[in-house]
């Protein structure tokens, strides 16, 4: 049997297929409540995650870069060392005040050289020691969010695994509606329901009133809903109405409604025992 070609349907059966759809899709977004906050958490804590390994990573390179410039300070203090020794045993063969001078000169910038080189192994030893302690308080600080983001990770697999099967279902169930509904207006209704609140792209009447703003509808307007000629959307929130026989919804009557029925059917009874007392006199 060939497939019913969606611009083919009565309004009466767009306006099932929609009803349908949404309460399909209610499903899906009650079971996705039932994670709760747990993606976001998951989320903020594998972006936490990312930043203190982002940190970590920083804090080795930098740890690595005073090491060599350590080795490099070192490096020159032996060369500086080297000088000195062959400037003091130079010294001792000069030939005149000029090249004493400059031997004495020499080995004393040599000296400040090793001094300064001291100087800067000692700020980076330091530095050094102070970033070991900030990458410690980093893994940490890592280890105690992985421990987190494990914890909630399988609380969210948990829950995703309880309802992943019925969730599939009706992810198929919705999938194959959406290809009964003509292509303008899916994407309308899908506009719709992203625009509200409480995701319901379509809602039926509920005493007089809009079910999604629950906002009174015109008599008249509640007469062509339940006409099925065409498409009615509420005049205040936009979304599309349907009428509740048609969505296959019991409603049941307003309590104010049953008080005014028993309330008539008193002052039914009421009248009917005082035309009985009034025939009764007149008999006699």
């Amino acid at each position: 049997m060939a497939k019913k070609d969606p611009t083919d349907l009565s309004v009466e059966e767009k306006l099932k297929t929609l009803f349908q759809l949404q309460s399909a899709l209610t499903s899906i977004d009650e079971k996705k409540a039932l994670r709760g906050e747990l993606p976001l958490e998951v989320e903020d804590l594998e972006a936490e995650i990312e930043g203190l390994s982002t940190r970590i990573e920083r804090i080795k390179n930098e740890i690595g870069e005073f090491d060599r410039a350590i080795s490099q300070k070192r490096g020159e203090i032996i060369e500086a060392e080297a000088s000195v020794a062959r400037y003091k045993q130079q010294i001792n063969d000069v030939r005149n005040n000029r090249e004493y001078d400059t031997l004495s000169k020499e080995i004393e910038f040599q000296s400040l050289e090793i001094e300064l080189c001291n100087k800067k192994i000692s700020e980076a030893q330091k530095r050094i020691a102070d970033k070991n302690a900030e990458l410690e308080a980093s893994e940490e600080a890592l280890k105690e969010k992985q421990g987190d983001l494990d914890i909630k990770q399988g609380e969210l697999d948990d829950i995703i695994e309880e309802t992943r099967a019925e969730e599939e279902k009706l992810k198929s169930k919705a999938h194959d509606l959406e290809s009964k509904i003509e292509p303008r207006l899916l994407t309308s209704f899908k506009r719709i329901r992203k625009n509200a609140r409480n995701g319901l792209g379509i809602v039926y009447v509920q005493r007089d009133a809009c079910g999604g703003c629950f906002n009174k509808i015109p008599p008249q307007r509640q007469l062509d809903i339940k006409m099925h000629k065409k498409i009615i959307v509420c005049e205040y929130c936009g979304r599309i109405l349907i009428d509740p026989e048609l969505a296959g919804v019991k409603i049941e009557k307003a309590v104010s409604d049953q008080k005014k029925t028993r309330r008539r059917a008193s002052t039914a009874r009421k009248s009917a025992s005082s035309k009985r007392a009034t025939d009764a006199n007149d008999m006699e």
